[in-house]
């Protein structure tokens, strides 16, 4: 019975352990550094995928291939910008590619939120779902380039440095960018009736 605390007090570290310590273990061939990780970010890495391929299949398919690069590239990775960028960044590069193999930039887009509050009265759930509705289909009306800032900055709260390394394009080319896809948008939601709810 002794001998089981030190193992119960091992298996508990990589939970409090930061990104970077987890991809160190990762490195290393530590099984559950991998499983802390992919808990705290897989849900993350799905939301983006499927904000860039608009296909809930393809983008379940980018989390695992997302996952299975870092347990292989985890010795690679250099400090340089946070754990989350590097994800988004190759999640980014993995669907760019499935987009290429699918060449069908056309379809509609998928709903941004892919968790719904269940907490909610229906009223109130009705109004977010509307209003959530309206969103999308907004973002929809933007560019390609443009939701990918959108959704980098205001879904994933990524600074302006961050987005310009996960998409590879200067900090300038980033706020331009952001400038027109927000002023993009705010039309895009007043003609839908949405006057308020976005920065």
């Amino acid at each position: 019975m002794v001998g089981s605390n030190p193992a119960r007090r091992t298996l508990s570290e990589p939970r409090v352990a930061s990104d970077e310590v987890l991809i160190a273990r990762i490195a290393q061939g530590d099984r559950r550094a991998m499983q802390v990780l992919y808990g705290r970010h897989h849900v993350r890495v799905f939301r983006f995928g499927l904000r860039l391929v608009r296909d809930e299949q393809v983008a379940e398919d980018l989390i695992s291939e997302v996952f299975l690069d870092v347990w292989r590239q985890a010795g690679k990775f250099e400090s340089r910008s946070a754990v989350s960028t590097w994800l988004l960044a190759i999640t980014r590069f993995k669907a760019l590619s499935a987009l290429r193999r699918r060449k069908d930039l056309t379809l509609e887009d998928e709903a941004a939120h892919a968790i719904e509050d269940t907490s909610d009265d229906p009223e109130v759930a009705a109004t977010k779902k509307d209003t959530s509705e309206a969103l999308r289909k907004c973002l929809g009306g933007l560019s390609p380039r443009h939701r990918e800032i959108v959704d980098l900055v205001y879904y994933h709260e990524k600074a302006v440095e961050e987005v310009a390394e996960t998409v590879g394009i200067p900090e300038n080319t980033v706020k331009t960018r952001l400038f027109y896809a927000r002023k993009k948008l705010a039309e895009l939601l007043k003609a839908a009736g949405v006057e308020r709810g976005w920065p």
